[in-house]
């Protein structure tokens, strides 16, 4: 079959003969050239899979002609070459896999059906939390309580890896998976053998991790998904889209002495969130990128999410093949990745410059400043120089800042426009580890080196290595109220510093090792003492947190923590030995030497020629080597976990995994799309609700519905472990959903947290319970929403707790991506107000009946009753079902649902 096709050509090296898909083909009737990069290899994906049923030849020509005036959005499939995992969207992943063979049996069908076609590499990277911390024995401590907490879910997970096929399971303790992603999982190009040929194609991939875009920065394409979308590609269905706009971002010059690429992506990422590329794909070219190593260039493509972009990619050029030889890749497929890239005119930025893009942005590099952001979002950067007088702003905003001028003893300070706030006094006193002390607003309770962003990156660790031999030699030390912690993305890591003799250094701080894995980032961040957690809520202190990773929204961090601050790893430390977000790091000692002399920012930052030095001298391919050679194997206790062989789950009773009921009662054919009607509003939200904000996520509260389920099941408080790690059960999930201590519901005014009012009692109760009293009374429920409704994380649970709380309907004034695809994969309405409308000019508050006509194929609009107290109206909403494959999911009641029924049927 794929030798008919009139797109196959061969390529010789090494007197080895391979065949590909060449671009070149169409070159006769389109100037491929125009094609950026990320198009180029969508194009390559289209004609590989040109005799599939669901590639149309029109689709290729659409996007060979590239035309970025046609209006005329075309779909396109993609068929990522394999599937990425994280063991917290992982493992419900997995859940809905064993459910679906029981389903599958249901139905009358052959369970082994259900089986990934494509690679698929769970890294366990999600489940570690800081408990233990600045002691030497914490990661050997973190670990153990890990797994403890985790063997259940871990059980199961084993039972994965041996159950179905294209199925691999990195053990805890390993890394981060985009970290091992970049330095080990990635091929870049695949070679596939197959019975008469050998074929080379991009290396391309979904994950169930919104920061999967970090392999953008080897110039491999992919992006984050919803698990239920990651587990239809890994059952053969591809991902649907539309051609998509492309903006280039050209870089020039060079980053100033004493920048980072922290700094860079802060930059970065403020820039294109100002411009506006949700949902668009970002490419990177100019000269300047030849100066960006890929540690850089990926810490960039990492924060996509943040930027809002479905990725941000990367050329293949000179730095992707030092990078590949850096982590021990074979030679062999080393030369092949750059021989197939130039045969597809896919090699250096230069190949980019022909290329037309639908928006055109410039970024000097020379012009980028020390920053941070925050403090809620990773999109408001801060220039380090107004760092701490826009805190004290935030705090004034919180109406904690005491503004007394006659208080001698208040401490002042000068902002850039030379105008004079008073740093706030408001403290508690507290005891804790021997010592006593004030706690006081804007006190950093939290300073971790944690998260992929950075942690990929040699330069900016050792930059903190460094800066923390120097401030320790001069005789600087962390403030005893700040929770430190150090949780690198790989092994590797550990080596280099080691070598560098800079973990001692690092320790010296409490920057001890906690973990491999996400941890602060992802709410992970464990217990703060009991003393300083105490004294923040008697006290109701603002604190701080400061953190190397890329997430910093309301309530993610630490409940007791509101403002939150991305920063560059040497700026964490600083911020530790600081100890407080009211100090302008730039103008104020962060402490005192020996001697008493004064000791500033300035005078133990290193230079770049320390850094680059440094880590050109210890960074090498054989510690990429040996520590990837054993990356599959799991220690002892791994490999003695008790493990079910059976090609369906047993499913014994646990409170971490249970079968899901989304396949209960399932029939060969779905059910006719109804209207809704008289549905109630379980809430009604303001704009930028995340899915931070929807799914559950972090500790699970004492007096929670979570944990009321937890203790009927026996499970003690100090035994909760968090709602990541118990995605496999839906019954806690549920119960978790929209439950976050930052939500506001404006139907319960006055509330923060997971409240709602049921109507038309109008009684404040919690949303679950609300819920299910809807349902017992078989009354749906609708979500009204503002802008940017699920920005975020892609969380699948943020569409499946919705749907087990009955929620059939949202009606927002926009989306993110992937969340509203997996509403749409779950079987939930996505609408749209018309542009103009909202809650707020159509006078909604929630306490109305809502009516939805039942919708049908390539419809665009319907028609929204609304029935209140004193009147009745309706509005026109847009149906946000965007592409034929998305409504043939959603009236199957999803798209698991959808390809269950399509692999029952065939035969």
């Amino acid at each position: 079959m794929q030798q008919a096709s009139p797109y196959l050509k061969s390529l010789t090296l090494d007197g080895e003969k391979f065949s590909y898909y060449a671009l070149d083909s169409l070159a006769n009737t389109h100037d491929i050239k125009r094609l950026p990069f990320a198009a180029k290899i969508l194009l390559e994906n289209l004609l590989r899979h040109s005799q599939e049923s669901f590639v149309q030849d029109e689709d290729i020509q659409k996007l060979a002609n590239w035309d970025i005036n046609d209006s005329d959005s075309t779909e396109i499939a993609f068929v990522p070459s394999r599937v990425v995992l994280q063991d917290f969207t992982g493992v419900p992943a997995v859940v809905d896999l064993a459910a679906m063979r029981d389903a599958m049996v249901d139905l009358g069908g052959d369970p082994q059906k259900i089986n990934p076609l494509k690679p698929v590499e769970l890294v366990i990277d999600h489940s570690v939390m800081v408990d233990y911390f600045a002691q030497s024995d914490a990661f050997d401590k973190n670990t153990a309580k890990e797994v403890e907490r985790n063997k259940e879910r871990y059980q199961f997970l084993r039972w994965g890896q041996k159950a179905f096929n294209n199925f691999k399971v990195v053990p805890p303790g390993k890394g981060i998976v985009h970290q091992v992603n970049l330095e080990y999982l990635a091929r870049v190009t695949f070679i596939e053998e197959q019975e008469d040929q050998t074929l080379l194609y991009p290396d391309t991939l979904v994950g169930t991790d919104s920061h999967t875009t970090m392999i953008n920065g080897l110039g491999v394409l992919g992006w984050g998904v919803g698990g239920i979308e990651a587990e239809a590609a890994m059952l053969g269905q591809p991902v649907t889209m539309l051609i998509p706009e492309v903006v280039g971002m050209e870089i020039t010059g060079a980053l100033p002495p004493g920048t980072t690429a922290t700094d860079l992506v802060l930059t970065i990422t403020q820039k294109l969130r100002e411009f506006g590329v949700v949902g668009k794909f970002v490419e990177f070219y100019g000269e300047g990128i030849k100066q960006l190593t890929i540690a850089d260039r990926a810490t960039i493509a990492n924060m996509a999410p943040e930027y809002g972009a479905t990725c941000g990619i990367f050329p293949l050029d000179e730095q992707t093949e030092t990078y590949l030889r850096l982590t021990g890749r074979e030679e062999r497929n080393i030369k092949l990745i750059k021989a197939y890239a130039q045969a597809q005119g896919m090699w250096g930025s230069e190949a980019q410059n022909s290329a037309i893009y639908h928006a055109n942005l410039h970024i000097d590099l020379a012009e980028v400043v020390t920053s941070i952001a925050g403090p809620k979002r990773p999109q408001d950067r801060i220039p380090l120089t107004e760092a701490a007088s826009q805190f004290s702003a935030w705090l004034s905003e919180q109406e904690k800042l005491i503004l007394s001028t006659d208080d001698p003893e208040k401490g002042r300070f000068e902002s850039e426009g030379g105008h004079q706030a008073e740093k706030s006094e408001n403290s508690a006193q507290v005891e804790y580890n021997g010592q006593r002390f004030s706690l006081n607003d804007g006190a950093v309770v939290i300073a971790a080196i944690t998260s992929c962003t950075n942690t990929s990156n040699p330069s900016v660790l050792i930059a903190a290595g460094l800066l923390a031999k120097k401030a320790s030699e001069l005789g600087l030390s962390v403030k005893p109220w700040v929770k430190t912690s150090f949780a690198p993305g790989s092994q590797v890591v550990t080596e280099y510093l080691n070598k560098a003799n800079l973990t001692h250094e690092l320790e010296n701080l409490g920057f001890h090792l906690v973990g491999y894995g996400c941890t602060t980032c992802i709410g992970n961040s464990g217990p703060l003492p009991e003393p300083i957690s105490a004294a923040i809520r008697k006290e109701k202190l603002n604190v701080t947190s400061v953190l190397s990773g890329n997430r910093n929204f309301e309530g993610r961090i630490h409940s007791d923590v509101k403002a939150n601050y991305l920063a560059s790893p040497p700026l964490v430390i600083a911020y530790a030995l600081a100890g407080n977000m009211q100090i302008d790091l730039l103008k104020e000692p962060l402490g005192t030497s020996h001697e008493g002399k004064p000791i500033y920012l300035r005078d133990i930052w290193p230079t770049n020629d320390e850094i680059q030095t440094l880590v050109t001298e210890v960074v090498n391919s054989e510690m990429f080597s040996e520590r990837y050679s054993h990356i599959f194997e799991g220690d002892e206790t791994w490999n003695n976990l008790d493990v079910v062989d059976s090609e369906q789950y047993n499913w014994p009773e646990s409170t971490y995994v249970k079968k899901p009921t989304f396949f209960d009662g399932i029939q060969q054919q779905p059910e006719a799309i109804s209207a809704i009607e008289n549905a109630r509003c379980l809430l009604k939200l303001g704009d930028s609700v995340t899915t931070d904000h929807i799914s559950p996520a972090g500790s699970i509260a004492p007096d929670g519905p979570a944990a009321q389920y937890l203790q009927a099941h026996g499970v003690d408080e100090h035994d909760f472990n968090s709602f990541g790690s118990r995605r496999g059960n839906h019954e806690i999930m549920m119960r978790g959903t929209f439950a976050n201590v930052r939500l506001k519901n404006q139907l319960a005014p006055g509330t923060e947290g997971g409240w709602t009012r049921f109507q038309p009692s109008k009684e404040q109760m919690s949303v679950f319970d609300a819920a299910m009293q809807y349902q017992e009374q078989g009354t749906p429920t609708v979500v009204i929403a503002g802008k940017e409704y699920g920005t975020g994380s892609s969380r699948d649970w943020a569409a499946k707790g919705p749907l087990l709380l009955g929620v059939k309907a949202v009606i927002a004034e926009s989306y993110e991506r992937i969340h509203r695809s997996n509403l749409i994969g779950m079987g939930i309405l996505p609408l749209q107000f018309n542009p103009g409308d909202s809650a707020a000019s159509l006078k909604l508050d929630g306490t109305e009946q809502y009516s939805i006509s039942a919708v049908d194929s390539g419809q665009k609009e319907v028609t929204v009753s609304v029935k209140g107290e004193q009147n009745e109206f309706s509005f026109v909403a847009k149906i946000r079902i965007d592409t034929p494959n998305e409504f043939s999911y959603f009236s199957d009641g999803g798209i698991l649902q959808y390809v269950l029924r399509s692999l029952n049927k065939d035969v």
